[in-house]
C-alpha cells in the first residue's frame, strides 16, 4: 500500500536514485547491443543509443507527471449533475516492470462526483502518467483509483483495465491475443449493483 501511495506524488518527492547520464544511459544501450550478438559500431546501430535513449525519455514520462497538476480543478457548475460519470476504452501503452517489455490496451474509469466533475481530458491524461512507467497492470489500477479517491474525493470509484501483454505473447508461454482484466471498486462502487452497472456501461 505505501509502495501505491508514493507513486501518487511527484517524481521531485519521491526518493530515488539520481539519474544516469545521457551518456551514461547511450553506454548501456551499447552494452545491451555487444550482448545481443550484434555489432554496435556497424552503420545501422551507429545512432542506436541515442535513439533510444530519447525513446525511452518519453515511454517512461509518467515518473515526471504531477498528479496532483493533472487532477487539479474541478467544474462545479454542472446544474447539480451527481450521476455516474464514465470514461472508457481510454488507450494505454505501458512497460512490464519485471521484463521491461511493452502491455498494452484500454483503461475504463467511472466515478460519481461530490462537488463537481474533472475535465475528461484529465482522466485519459492521468492513465498515460501512471502508463508510462514501470509498471504492473495491477498496480496500476489501483494507482488511478487512488489518485481519483485523493484528488477528488468523489462518492465512488470504478477502474478497469484490460491489458495484452508482451512477455506472454512474444515470449515465455508466448499465447498472443490473450487479454490480463484488473479492476478496483471504492465507495459507492463496492455494492454488486452498481459494479453490474459499470460493467454494463462499459460493455454496451
Amino acid at each position: 500500500m505505501d509502495a501505491i501511495l508514493d507513486s501518487l506524488k511527484t517524481s521531485e518527492a519521491r526518493q530515488t536514485p539520481a539519474r544516469p547520464s545521457q551518456q551514461e544511459v547511450e553506454d548501456a544501450v551499447r552494452t545491451l547491443l555487444a550482448w545481443t550478438g550484434d555489432n554496435p559500431n556497424r552503420e545501422g546501430l551507429l545512432d542506436t543509443p541515442k535513439r533510444v535513449a530519447k525513446a525511452y525519455k518519453e515511454l517512461f514520462s509518467g515518473y515526471d507527471a504531477d498528479i496532483a497538476e493533472i487532477l487539479d480543478r474541478v467544474f462545479e457548475e454542472v446544474e447539480g449533475y451527481q450521476d455516474i460519470v464514465v470514461l472508457k476504452d481510454i488507450t494505454f501503452h505501458s512497460h512490464c516492470e519485471h521484463h521491461m517489455v511493452p502491455f498494452v490496451g484500454k483503461a475504463h474509469i467511472a466515478y460519481y462526483p461530490r462537488a463537481g466533475v474533472v475535465g475528461l481530458s484529465k482522466l485519459a491524461r492521468l492513465v498515460d502518467a501512471f502508463a508510462r512507467r514501470l509498471q504492473t497492470q495491477e498496480a496500476m489500477t489501483a494507482q488511478i483509483s487512488m489518485a481519483i479517491e485523493e484528488y477528488l474525493n468523489p462518492r465512488g470509484v470504478a477502474v478497469m483495465v484490460e491489458g495484452e501483454h508482451m512477455c506472454m505473447s512474444m515470449r515465455g508461454i508466448r499465447k498472443a491475443g490473450s487479454t490480463t482484466v484488473t479492476t478496483r471498486f471504492s465507495g459507492v462502487f463496492e455494492k454488486a449493483d452498481e459494479q453490474v452497472r459499470f460493467l454494463t456501461l462499459v460493455r454496451d
